[in-house]
């Protein structure tokens, strides 16, 4: 039951590197938005935000025909970066790794914007009133207050990349060891005739995994709640 063959270790380390990339690429652009959603009004916000929020309603399988049609070799941005600077995502593990980041934006954003948005502004006011540059405001007051939100965000990020599926699949297709990740792979497991222990050993780790996750995330939003009350 619990001997992991070599295969599948390669499907749970390829979904823990792709998970881990598109998380770290994601984070820098999800404070950057979730500050403007949290500081800033603007013409278009609902827009903007419903934009962000999509990929959790629409069905997974429309994000990776979209990113497909986009970015495949054939695709409007993809056959311009395949042709100019030789980066192609459609069928390589770089292309799981984007269409996990894209699944998981929304998840990552909602903790920081709502970690941001606690933050007290006279604080932020009082670091530009003794000179600090917005820049610096930001990076020595609002960002180390928020924190908490931002690793929050950052392991659900990371939880929903793992368990990724549809959109992964449609956009980089299924190949064992480039792009079959470890959902992937429980879904070739159960079209086998003697693959149920298999796809039974990667199921037990995906939940071993997501519950860390999640429990990390909860300890994470904890903490900053105590801070925003000063406990």
């Amino acid at each position: 039951m619990f001997d992991i063959s070599p295969e599948e270790w390669t499907a749970i380390l390829l979904s823990i590197r792709v998970a881990v990339i598109a998380t770290l690429i994601s984070t820098p652009l999800g404070i950057a938005v979730a500050w403007l959603l949290a500081r800033r009004d603007f013409w278009g916000k609902a827009f903007v935000d419903a934009f962000i929020y999509l990929p959790l309603v629409l069905p997974p399988v429309v994000t990776g025909y979209l990113l497909l049609v986009m970015l495949g070799k054939r695709g409007v941005l993809g056959s311009f970066l395949a042709e100019h600077f030789g980066i192609v995502f459609a069928f390589r593990w770089t292309g799981a790794a984007l269409a996990c980041g894209v699944m998981s934006f929304p998840l990552l954003v909602r903790p920081i914007r709502l970690s941001i948005e606690a933050v007290d502004r006279r604080l932020e006011q009082a670091a530009s009133t003794l000179g600090a540059s917005p820049l610096k405001v930001f990076a020595t007051v609002t960002l180390p207050l928020a924190l908490p939100g931002v690793l929050a965000g950052m392991v659900l990020g990371f939880a929903k990349a793992i368990g990724e599926f549809g959109a992964t699949i449609t956009f980089v297709s299924n190949i064992p060891g480039e792009t079959q990740t470890i959902s992937s792979a429980i879904y070739s497991l159960l079209q086998t005739p003697d693959g149920d222990a298999a796809a039974s050993r990667l199921v037990f780790i995906s939940i071993g995994i997501a519950v860390v996750a999640l429990i990390l995330s909860e300890w994470f939003a904890r903490r900053a709640t105590k801070r925003l009350h000063g406990n």
